[in-house]
């Protein structure tokens, strides 16, 4: 290492074996390790008999820790984040704290390593060339499920992470909003002894966690099967169009489709989704 800079490094979720030789190497040699939480990041480097100096940065006083970074980055130090387990920001405190020791003009490095929610999403069999990762739900039921009804219709695979005391709530919400048959993976305690990755529709995925209580427990990823694309309108025949564009200037949408689905003798749906669509482009 030659330029003072802060590290972003990534530690196991779960299998020690999975930290990177890279990772090792920087928290041996920079002056600082900035982590969640000291006591349970003082495991893993004692684990590795690591001696780094340790300073406590969690959401409660990021913003304070973050300016004494800073100095002694002035000064010249080399200084490694850390989470508590995975990449560190993701779903974890430290994008205070890299906007301003980028806006100080420090180099911020990150050392790539171990993410739940992409470990989860590899082994998944969902959709991966779009995705979209919502965190926690919000703790209140009403909050939880208008943040679902906000990704309902949304096409991209879905990612939540969830808590052992929330997990039973959150598929419950989903149950109401996505409807029995979504499909739903949930991805438990990954990389370690008990590693449970499971997927079904949300009734029976509800069925099935229910009847184990050994499936409660942990950490979880819940992957949800983007929704399914609406089949485009069919096409008007020439005389279904002529049908209801004549009826549309005597009668409502309501009205013209219904009558012109008699007249042809075609979809009332059909036609009522093509007069909607013709009103509203006059």
């Amino acid at each position: 290492m030659t330029d003072t800079c802060l590290y972003i490094v990534s530690t196991p979720i779960g299998n020690l074996g999975d930290i990177s030789a890279r990772a090792l190497e920087i928290l041996q040699s920079v002056q600082l390790i900035a982590a969640e939480d000291t006591r349970h990041s003082g495991r893993l480097l004692q684990h590795f008999c690591i001696k780094t100096p340790m300073w406590a940065l969690h959401d409660h006083n990021e913003r304070a820790q973050a300016d004494k970074i800073v100095q002694r980055l002035s000064k010249g130090e080399n200084i490694a984040l850390i989470s508590d387990a995975g990449t560190p920001l993701i779903s974890d405190p430290g994008y205070h704290l890299v906007r301003k020791v980028r806006d100080a003009g420090f180099r911020v490095v990150p050392v790539p390593g171990a993410c739940a929610l992409v470990a989860a999403l590899s082994a998944s069999g969902l959709p991966t060339n779009r995705f979209a990762f919502e965190g926690f739900l919000p703790a209140k039921s009403l909050a939880r499920r208008q943040r679902l009804e906000a990704v309902v219709a949304d096409d991209r695979t879905l990612m939540f992470y969830e808590s052992p005391h929330r997990l039973i709530h959150s598929l419950e919400a989903m149950l109401e909003v996505f409807g029995p048959e979504r499909y739903v993976v949930m991805a438990r305690e990954l990389t370690k002894t008990f590693e449970t990755i499971h997927g079904d529709q949300l009734a029976s995925l509800i069925d099935w966690v229910k009847a184990d209580t050994n499936q409660q427990k942990g950490e979880f990823v819940l992957l949800v099967h983007g929704a399914e694309a609406e089949p485009e309108t069919e096409a008007l025949t020439p005389e279904e169009l002529r049908v209801l564009t004549l009826l549309l200037d005597e009668l409502s949408v309501k009205q013209a489709a219904a009558l012109a689905a008699k007249i042809c003798n075609s979809k009332k749906k059909k036609l009522y989704q093509a007069a909607l669509e013709m009103k509203s482009s006059d």
